[in-house]
């Protein structure tokens, strides 16, 4: 396997920004973990400067010191936090992803991978994607386009759906 790929499928939650792709995300999580599935989740986060550590905890401190690389680990979890001089591409970032059976991110709307795309008919009526790039559309209306369409709380139909394409 060459750098960057995964054997993990990869499926993008995309759509406009207050969509609910977070609260889909949500929902679809739990639906694929009822079905023992192991679960990755990459966000793209487009503003530069986010920051998961707080003020005045060690790690923050070592990062504040000038550490590239900060590394927690504790008995249940361990995080990652690095500085990088331009954000790494997806493809990157699924090369550090291993021991999942699937990987869903939300963003990347850019790429290559599969999609499934949250839409609101309160905010727009009309997909950023294109129908040949998507698996699915979840939304609160009927949208005429050429693309399986479920409910935004519809996760265990979607799940149907991941499970009839990528795990037959």
């Amino acid at each position: 396997m060459k750098q960057g790929e995964s054997a993990a499928p990869v499926i993008c939650v995309v759509g406009r920004s207050k969509v609910g792709k977070t609260t889909f995300l949500e929902k679809l999580i739990p639906e694929l973990k009822s079905r023992g599935y192991r679960v990755a989740t990459i966000k793209r986060h487009a503003h530069p400067g986010f920051d998961i550590d707080y003020p005045g905890k060690d790690t923050w401190r070592h990062a504040q010191a000038g550490s590239d690389h900060v590394i927690i680990a504790a008995p249940d979890k361990v995080a990652s936090i690095r500085r990088v001089p331009e954000e790494p591409g997806l493809d990157e970032l699924l090369g550090t992803i291993n021991d999942v059976d699937i990987i869903l991110t939300e963003g990347y709307k850019r790429s290559s991978k599969p999609k499934i795309e949250v839409l609101r008919a309160a905010l727009h009526r009309q997909p950023l994607c294109v129908p040949s790039e998507l698996i699915a559309l979840v939304s609160d209306f009927s949208a005429p386009f050429d693309v399986p369409f479920f409910a935004l709380d519809d996760a265990a139909g979607v799940v149907d759906l991941i499970e009839a394409e990528f795990f037959p």
